[in-house]
């Protein structure tokens, strides 16, 4: 037969049919190693070859031959190997027909027999961490759970139990407990205790051990007023200060004096105290004039200045003349017009001991970090696509008008349509700002 007549009986027929397109290869997350009949670690010729074993048993039932084989690439985190396979077979009229498709192994996870002699038993624990997070800031809590995912102290862990406000973690082994209980306390002034159900008042025998960690509530850039008595024991520092960082111990700065000190764990927890302002309380000022530095110190390689500022709110510009005449360390970071993040001791809600604590200082407003411009704009952008998306739900909602659906996008719609003076009022507040500085 001709060559032409060999192609048109191939474009008809198709040999591949019958042939599996997809097969699956046990692969153990543990061992990292294949099933039968390869146990080693397998390089890339090797897992081709494994692969074309798995292929054999379904070509042979078919009556066709293996003649060429090649892998196609894929990512490297897939798990999915594709291999494009070239078979021949005999046609109805005796010819060989020669046809090339492809074969996907996909990967399964499976334990081996092997391993799974290994594992421990979920139900043979001995001790429990019971990570607790009470008063402390979500995200210090879900720093420190974090940290520990990702230097590897739960991997030992017979069971975990993730809930909302507390983790548990199960071990088989006191080591692994001992561990994750050591870079806890390296990294958060935490408070541990330890208790043991008894079994056998005879043999002294304790079914478990439990480990009840409570994370201190003290997160960075807090602002704290010191009871009395911590501050005298600190050296009459503050009573107001910032927590500048939290470890194995809780770092206070003073801003006013611009006075650093450090408070242990141990004695944390003798006199415990919460954080009477948290970030979500920050308020955005603007500097509307910053005098020269007449105090400054190095912290760390940290330059700190106190100076005398004149603030306003951001929010306060063009509705009120309000502005606050107060001290700030940040004398070396901002200048006149530059924006900044601090705490209002005035407008937050605060304990009476907290109120005779405030009287003391004629500051109102305690100045934490400088902000910059392009965050400001990103977080304003957010802003006004969520106005524009509420706007589009509510126009949605009466009958007779659209602004989304299949028309053009609610920008397009609105064009130069400003509904809420918008331009105006930046005008407004520009010339206010200048006022102010000038």
């Amino acid at each position: 037969m001709e060559e032409d007549d060999v192609k048109c009986l191939g474009s008809k027929n198709d040999i591949t049919l019958g042939l599996r397109k997809k097969l699956y290869l046990l692969h153990c997350p543990q061992c990292k190693t294949y099933s039968e009949p390869c146990k080693s670690g397998i390089q890339s010729n090797q897992l081709l070859v494994f692969c074309l074993k798995l292929l054999e048993t379904n070509l042979s039932s078919n009556n066709a031959r293996l003649v060429g084989s090649q892998t196609v690439p894929s990512q490297p985190d897939s798990k999915i190997i594709k291999i494009s396979v070239t078979v021949q077979k005999q046609a109805i009229n005796g010819e060989i027909l020669q046809q090339s498709y492809l074969v996907e192994f996909v990967q399964r996870n499976r334990v081996c027999e092997s391993c799974t002699s290994l594992q421990p038993d979920h139900d043979q624990w001995n001790s429990v961490v019971k990570l607790r997070r009470h008063d402390c800031p979500m995200h210090s809590f879900f720093w420190l759970e974090h940290a520990i995912s990702k230097y590897g102290l739960a991997v030992n862990a017979v069971k975990i139990n993730d809930m909302k406000h507390c983790i548990d973690y199960f071990f088989a082994n006191t080591i692994h407990v001992n561990e994750l209980l050591d870079f806890i306390k390296e990294r958060n002034p935490v408070r541990i205790s330890e208790s043991k159900e008894l079994v056998s008042h005879d043999t002294y025998d304790y079914r478990y051990t439990c480990f009840s960690v409570r994370v201190c509530p003290i997160g960075s850039q807090d602002l704290i007023f010191l009871p009395p008595k911590v501050a005298s024991s600190l050296g009459n520092i503050g009573p107001i200060v910032i927590c500048t960082d939290v470890a194995d111990f809780i770092t206070l700065f003073d801003p006013l004096t611009l006075t650093e000190c450090c408070l242990e764990g141990d004695m944390y927890w003798r006199t415990p105290f919460k954080s009477s302002l948290t970030r979500k309380n920050l308020v955005e000022y603007i500097v509307l004039d910053m005098k020269d530095v007449f105090s400054e110190v190095t912290i760390e390689g940290n330059k700190f200045g106190l100076a005398n500022a004149e603030v306003a709110r951001a929010k306060d510009l063009g509705k009120n003349d309000t502005r606050f005449s107060i001290k700030t360390h940040l004398g070396y970071d901002l200048k006149a017009g530059d924006y900044a993040l601090g705490y209002d001791l005035w407008e937050a809600n605060c304990s009476d001991i907290e109120i005779e604590l405030k009287e003391q200082t004629r500051d109102c407003v305690i100045l934490i970090k400088k902000t910059y411009a392009m965050k400001r704009l990103m977080k304003r952008c957010a802003e006004h696509m969520l106005y524009l998306k509420d706007l589009e739900e509510i126009t949605n909602e009466v009958p007779g008008i659209s602004l989304g659906g299949e028309g053009p996008p609610l920008e397009e719609k609105l064009g130069d349509l400003n509904l809420s003076g918008e331009e105006e009022y930046k005008e407004k507040k520009k010339a206010r700002i200048d006022g102010m500085i000038e």
